[in-house]
């Protein structure tokens, strides 16, 4: 790798300051299996007004840590996250895998999981390459370097900073998009106090013109205007990040997903050149990892759910809130045949599963002697509530 020194000369008693060459860096980043990698000098998001007023409106839902003091100024100061932070240097890694047909993925009796999470969890997959990289980054420099590696970890806008680094826009459906390779790729960012002697431009703010498919595609109306997503009524963050009820109007807008959503980005027309990643670990080992039978995630345990969701993204909502998930989505079904999975859930010792396990009974069966059998023996207000309202 090319070096050079720092053309002002060093304070006396300190090392002169190696400025590292970024095409040989980026080389490096491609070798590790990462698909994109821009650098951009480690400075505040120029959306930082529009995220502060996107808080101010609760469109962070139940996402509490992004509203607290500290990680604002965090965002607002990437020095308050490393004092000696000089770049930013952050990959993509596509995840894109298999073309499943839409007969599998939409069937009612399935359960359909976001194509990200079809495969391991990209988070272990990222995060020992990204430390990886960084190591190699301090060796080429012949300095001890400041760095600290971030897989959805971090305080930072890392879409608005990936396209500060040339990586793409961020589109109306707020997703980063690279014009020649779609959206369906992770990122990951690098800190660090080392120098290069050339950083990316910033890309285009936006190419998607007259475009609204992604605004009006959203079952739920999740975006109030381009660009601003409204989390509450996401169905990612509905089905992942909400540890509680679902609002009883949405869950008929859910159809049958059950972790996660793809729908905003697979109506966007710069998807077509999404390639096919690398990564094997990203691939379902069959079908049923993409959209699996809504009998058996109902069925799930504990010890069954550890079993089939070990090392996926999934794993991070654990057994409950996907069984929450699967109820609604049975509920969504109406079928008889989903029957005699949802009501032994009428029993389950989360009351956030026996009052969604009602809600999907009682959209097969209207006021089921079930859920008057249920609200004779519930003893939890929330259910008690759900209840109530099923029964008039």
């Amino acid at each position: 790798m090319k070096l050079r020194k720092d053309q002002a000369d060093p304070p006396s008693g300190k090392l002169e300051r190696m400025i590292l060459n970024t095409e040989s860096m980026k080389n490096h980043a491609r070798e590790l299996g990462f698909n994109l990698v821009g650098i951009t000098r480690a400075e505040p998001s120029p959306t930082l007004d529009a995220y502060f007023r996107w808080i101010d409106a609760g469109m962070h839902g139940a996402m509490g840590y992004m509203a607290r003091p500290d990680r604002q100024a965090r965002r607002r100061d990437l020095q308050v996250i490393m004092p000696e932070v000089q770049s930013l240097v952050i990959v993509g890694l596509d995840y894109r895998t298999l073309d499943i047909p839409a007969e599998i993925l939409e069937d009612p009796a399935r359960g359909r999981i976001a194509s990200y999470a079809w495969g391991l969890d990209y988070h272990d997959l990222m995060t020992p390459r990204l430390e990886q990289f960084a190591a190699w980054m301090q060796a080429e420099s012949r300095q001890t370097a400041q760095q600290r590696v971030y897989v959805d970890t971090g305080a930072i806008l890392e879409r608005s900073h990936a396209q500060q680094a040339g990586m793409g826009f961020v589109g109306k459906n707020t997703m980063l998009i690279h014009p020649r390779r779609g959206s369906y790729f992770f990122l990951g960012e690098i800190f660090t106090s080392l120098e290069f002697d050339t950083y990316d431009q910033p890309h285009r703010p936006t190419m998607c013109g007259t475009c609204t498919r992604c605004l009006h595609a959203c079952p739920t109306h999740a975006f109030p205007q381009p660009h601003v997503l409204d989390a509450r009524r996401c169905i990612s963050y509905l089905t992942i990040e909400n540890k509680g009820w679902i609002p009883p109007d949405l869950r008929p807008l859910l159809g049958n997903w059950v972790f996660g959503c793809d729908i905003c980005q697979e109506v966007c027309p710069f998807q077509r050149f999404a390639p096919t990643s690398q990564e094997q670990g990203f691939f379902p080992v069959d079908v049923d990892r993409a959209a699996p039978s809504l009998h058996d995630l109902l069925a799930l345990d504990n010890e069954t759910f550890k079993m089939r969701f070990q090392g996926s993204p999934i794993q991070r909502i654990k057994r409950d809130r996907l069984v929450r998930n699967a109820c609604v989505a049975a509920g969504n079904w109406g079928s008889p045949l989903a029957l005699p999975g949802l009501i032994p859930l009428l029993d389950d010792p989360n009351p956030l599963i026996r009052g969604h396990a009602a809600w999907a009974i009682s959209r097969i069966e209207p006021r089921s002697a079930h859920l008057h059998h249920l609200h004779q023996r519930e003893n939890d207000p929330d259910v008690l509530t759900e209840l109530s309202r099923l029964l008039g």
